[in-house]
């Protein structure tokens, strides 16, 4: 069930974005409102499999696996919007491949992805609740608000001749808190796995 619910996390996904270049600017609306759903979705999906007993390595790695797709595709979307500048979405690509290589590799030794940190403040950093929580939800505000502005000129265009500037403005200062929380949270992973490898060296 809970990986029935990521998958639809990702069909939505791909509604939202189709939505976002194929639809007219007032059905662009429902574009924040499907994204919001996605996010919602991602706190559920962990829910039901807590609830559901249906917890597992896979399960995780699928649900990580979602993360990173909602996480790029739409990154690599606003940038080609115009909305964010395109070295944004290649940080996150980067981070993204890196962190996720380090995890593959702790998979293969049967640890959980959260299980690639082991100091406590690096622990806090990328496994705690509080650190995820907080970098949903600076994610899920940027990617609401920013397609929230895709619409705006067309549909009220002296709204936005008054506003788009701090509009714009806004969108890049969310973005750049989620790189800067992304980068917070991704260093820890690839630094332990470093002096991991360092320490196996003969």
């Amino acid at each position: 069930m809970a990986n029935l619910v990521t998958t639809l996390r990702l069909v939505l996904l791909f509604v939202a974005v189709a939505l976002a270049y194929l639809a007219p600017p007032v059905v662009q609306l429902a574009v924040p409102a499907l994204l919001a759903a996605v996010f919602a979705l991602d706190a559920l999906d962990g829910w039901v499999a807590r609830a559901r007993h249906e917890t597992s390595l896979a399960g995780a790695v699928y649900d990580i696996a979602a993360d990173r797709i909602v996480e790029n595709v739409l990154w690599i979307v606003l940038a080609d919007l115009d909305l964010v500048p395109v070295w944004i979405a290649l940080v996150f690509v980067t981070r993204g491949l890196l962190v996720d290589a380090v995890r593959a590799e702790a998979g293969r030794e049967g640890r959980a992805p959260f299980d690639t940190v082991r100091s406590p403040l690096a622990r806090f950093l990328v496994a705690s609740r509080l650190m995820r929580g907080l970098y949903g939800v600076v994610k899920a505000a940027t990617f609401v608000w920013a397609f929230l502005t895709v619409p705006w000129p067309a549909l009220w265009p002296e709204g936005w001749a008054a506003w788009g500037a701090p509009a714009r403005g806004l969108t890049l200062a969310l973005a750049l808190a989620s790189v800067a929380l992304s980068l917070v949270r991704g260093l820890p992973v690839l630094v332990e796995f470093a002096r991991e490898e360092a320490g196996a060296r003969p």
